[in-house]
């Protein structure tokens, strides 16, 4: 039987300037850069722990605006589901760090996609990034459009993945399949 999903929430953080900066931060634990986000509290919606997560991880409150998509991978033996929404962070810091973050860093967006430490996220930010950008009318007119990914970048990408990664994948594939299927039908 499979152990149920962990369920997470996140952001990608702009701050407006002359060149927009996404925020990424750095785990104090596994000295790894990521984007923030964290597990959903009992009660708490993903919009809510998502906004609250940003905040104790960036010292910055943010504005939340749309919601950008969701990443799944395996942690811990589990599947994590991370939901994103589009943020933007104004002036200085309210608060400190929580202790699980050692730093947070504003990078330009190609900048930060080449910093974070799991591929996957650089995957998920290279996607969302530009439509973040785009959503908060930060991406500059002369500015290429990031490709969707193909078909053989997908399949190059599940070749990273170990079995249980990959079968993780398919079974939250059909499993999305199959909810989409019924709201179709109406029947969701």
């Amino acid at each position: 039987m499979a152990r149920a999903s962990v369920l997470a929430a996140g952001g990608i953080v702009l701050r407006r300037g002359a060149t927009p900066l996404v925020a990424i931060v750095r785990q104090r634990k596994r000295n790894e850069w990521v984007l923030p986000k964290g597990k959903l509290d009992d009660g708490e919606t993903p919009k809510e722990a998502a906004h609250r997560e940003v905040l104790e991880e960036t010292g910055h409150d943010v504005a939340i605006h749309e919601f950008l998509g969701t990443l799944v991978y395996q942690s811990g033996g589990r599947a994590k589901v991370v939901h994103f929404w589009r943020m933007e962070a104004e002036g200085a810091p309210v608060r400190k760090l929580t202790n699980d973050i050692k730093a947070v860093d504003w990078l330009p967006l190609d900048d930060a996609i080449a910093r974070l430490s799991r591929e996957y996220e650089r995957a998920f930010l290279t996607q969302t990034g530009p439509i973040a950008l785009a959503a908060a009318g930060l991406a500059s007119a002369d500015a290429e459009a990031t490709p969707p990914l193909a078909v053989d970048d997908v399949d190059a990408a599940m070749q990273t993945l170990t079995a249980a990664e990959a079968a993780s994948v398919e079974e939250l594939r059909h499993g999305l399949l199959q909810k989409v299927r019924a709201w179709l039908r109406g029947e969701a």
